[in-house]
């Protein structure tokens, strides 16, 4: 028997937030909001086949790597953009606007980065398994210390 594929792709998985494994479950435990709070809650598993979703102490530790990078791009292309769009001079403060344009795009595209990353990170280390209904997920409890679990 053919195991059902999920009919997400990988980058609708990943954007969506969506568990790498099945690609059905949510990673997070509240939908995405523009505020901090609780914007970082996730599942302990995926509600839909049981993948930990923390699969080491101190995993998602690269994530801000990760979320850098991506803020990196974002501000490449909005400097081209605006290049492009409005230009730079020397002679007037359109550099300055931008710096502040940017600046306030970046702090409110970061509850939306932080997520993104752990979402990418996770996929990155879970790969996609078509025969998730039929397999259970590997055991990570030896690699998990409760103790030391969120002691950052």
């Amino acid at each position: 028997m053919k195991p059902e594929e999920s009919n997400r792709g990988y980058l609708a998985s990943v954007l969506g937030c969506y568990c790498p494994r099945c690609r059905e479950g949510k990673l997070f435990e509240q939908k995405f909001a523009f505020r901090i709070k609780g914007v970082l809650k996730m599942n302990k598993y995926c509600p839909v086949c049981g993948q930990p979703t923390e699969i080491e102490v101190g995993f998602y530790y690269g994530t801000g790597y990760v979320s850098y990078f991506i803020a990196v791009i974002l501000t490449a292309l909005s400097a081209v953009l605006w290049w492009l769009v409005i230009g730079f001079s020397t002679e007037d403060r359109r550099f300055m606007y931008w710096l502040i344009f940017n600046s306030v795009a970046l702090i409110l595209l970061q509850p939306w980065l932080m997520r993104f990353s752990r979402s990418l990170w996770l996929s990155w280390f879970v790969p996609y398994d078509p025969d998730w209904r039929h397999t259970k997920p590997e055991d990570v409890s030896e690699r998990m210390n409760e103790e030391q679990g969120n002691n950052w």
